[in-house]
């Protein structure tokens, strides 16, 4: 548990000390009341709704009830230095900074797993995001998933739960026969031959690509070949290649996945009849006009949904209903879904699933991200200048950096709608958030090397133990400590919530309070133990920001 919680924790319990002493109402009345850290600093470092909560109960004015509460709080035991109260009776508190302090040994304690805690208490998690068709390239939907998703495991393995990055292959149904078909045609022109390409085939310049390498590397040998033998071969031959180029597309923009969990696989193991086996045990399951159906509206959907059709082949529902079965006969605990918007109509459907399966719908997590708009010179950018097609990740990684890119597509909750200004990505100032922020970091590096060409021997001395934190009493100095102190509960809230955005805010905020000091105060001057505190300062703010960068995917540089 961080400083911050332990000092609410025990603020609470002696705002209930308080209460009882004043006799305002009976222990076992006692109302739920929140204790939260105020946006304004000048509010205090924590403000309290107790008085408002009691009212009904103690039959008192909520000014009447603050005034009780202060007169009967025992402000040594709760770490406090005054109290104010403002308004209507809220109470505003404000602590010894003894607390700060202690964040400051921790960090130097902890170093990189500062911040880390044990709330996962191991739990498996798997979280599946992407999963893109190997049909084409990836696109921005898939780059704001895959940034997002990787964060998010990021946070979660760091929160303390056993975490699995897993990749759905569509490698199965019509989408991959048309693959077949559309690199056939694509390698029959390759040689020069009359070729036409197939109803609902892929037209990019990858499959051009792929139709010369087969051209260049086999010359006619599949012109001649048996027609269902050419099939498999090129649509193997295809489907390679597009997993190689996705792969290696997702390690160049730093997500690396455990587990490729191929769809075919559903089908070699039977699992797909076998979901339906027990989908109609449980009584879930009807034929009508010659085709099976899921009753999934006495379980939340909106209408009921063929699993088999009258030709005997299933719809896109079931092998998805199976991998679902399947991944819970993993013993993951908990299952994350990242999909896009318009997969909205689709999660009542799965959960209904689930719960005809005997799992708790509520294991299943479904995050629902919305689109990305891509803007140059403030006008909308929809086609690729280089190939007159939809901007790919490649392309846009190309543009602005892995760095850049992933802090644009995290920095906003993925149930919101996301611009992203090329313009802004690529600006080398502090209008660009991704480089504010970076330049924190590279600020800090400046001072370090400053430090070691000076004749101040001050390094050896950063254990967290020598030095005197109490010396740092300026405003700059107290908001940049609550800053850091603030990280582990920050961090608790972004695993609680999925919400790899917070933790992206919170490292604009401390780079924020970083910079303000920086400008406000002097980390070297003639006073050398007030110098051992500042730096001490800056190399926890580093060792923060490097933790927090890190878990972001995005690199911490020593200059910029």
């Amino acid at each position: 548990m961080s400083v911050i919680e332990q000092l609410k924790n025990k603020l609470y319990q002696n705002i209930c000390n308080a209460i009882e002493k004043a006799e305002l109402v009976q222990v076992e009345e006692m109302p739920e009341f929140i204790i939260e850290i105020p946006k304004d600093n000048k509010n205090g470092d924590f403000a309290s709704n107790v008085a408002m909560q009691l009212t009904k109960l103690a039959k008192k004015k909520p000014r009447d009830i603050a005034e009780l509460i202060v007169a009967n709080i025992d402000k040594q035991a709760a770490g406090i230095e005054t109290i104010e109260i403002a308004g209507p009776g809220f109470i505003n508190f404000y602590m010894s900074y003894d607390y700060l302090y202690q964040a400051m040994a921790d960090i130097f304690k902890l170093r990189s797993n500062y911040g880390a805690s044990d709330i996962g208490q191991g739990q498996k998690v798997q979280i599946e995001f992407v999963s893109a068709n190997p049909t084409g390239s990836l696109h921005l939907g898939h780059a704001r998933w895959a940034a997002v998703g990787d964060t998010l495991a990021n946070i979660l393995g760091f929160a303390g739960y056993e975490v699995t990055r897993e990749f759905y292959i569509n490698d199965a149904g019509n989408q991959i026969d048309n693959l077949g078909k559309s690199v056939y045609a694509r390698y029959l022109e390759a040689l020069g031959l009359p070729a036409e390409m197939p109803e609902g085939g892929y037209f990019g310049q990858d499959i051009i690509e792929i139709g010369k390498q087969l051209a260049s590397q086999f010359g006619e040998q599949y012109v001649t070949m048996d027609e269902h033998e050419r099939h498999q071969q090129l649509k193997e031959y295809a489907l390679e290649r597009k997993l190689v180029n996705i792969k290696q597309d997702l390690l160049n923009f730093r997500v690396k996945f455990d587990v490729w969990f191929s769809e075919r696989s559903l089908y070699k193991t039977d699992e797909i009849p076998q979901a339906i086996a027990k989908l109609k045990a449980a009584g879930y399951l009807f034929e009508e006009e010659g085709a099976l159906w899921f009753n999934s509206t006495k379980l939340g959907d909106d209408k009921d949904r063929v699993l088999v059709k009258s030709d005997g082949s299933y719809t896109y529902l079931t092998p998805d209903i199976a991998y679902h079965r399947n991944k819970f006969e993993r013993g993951f605990d908990k299952v994350i879904n990242i999909w896009g918007q318009d997969h909205h109509g689709y999660v009542a459907r799965i959960k209904a699933a689930l719960v005809a399966l005997g799992i708790d719908r509520e294991r299943l997590i479904v995050l629902l991200g919305q689109l990305v708009n891509l803007y140059q010179n403030g006008e909308l950018v929809r086609m690729s200048k280089r190939t007159g097609k939809a901007v790919t990740m490649a392309e846009l990684i190309e543009e602005v950096g892995v760095d850049a890119t992933r802090y644009f597509f995290i920095m906003r909750s993925i149930d919101t709608h996301l611009d992203f200004d090329l313009d802004l990505a690529k600006t080398k100032s502090n209008e660009n958030p991704v480089f504010y922020v970076q330049y924190a970091h590279a600020r800090i590096c400046s001072i370090i090397r400053q430090v070691a060409e000076s004749s101040l021997a001050i390094e050896q001395r950063f254990d967290g133990q020598a030095v005197n934190w109490q010396l740092l009493d300026t405003e700059h100095d107290i908001q940049l400590m609550k800053k850091l102190a603030d990280w582990p509960t920050e961090l608790a809230q972004a695993a609680e919530q999925f919400a790899p955005h917070r933790i992206v805010r919170y490292a604009f905020d401390l780079a924020q309070a970083f910079h303000s000091f920086y400008g406000a105060e002097r980390v070297i001057s003639d006073d050398i133990d007030i110098t051992h505190a500042r730096y001490g300062l800056v190399l926890a703010v580093q060792q923060v920001l490097q933790n927090v960068l890190g878990l972001m995917g995005i690199s911490a540089p020593e200059r910029m």
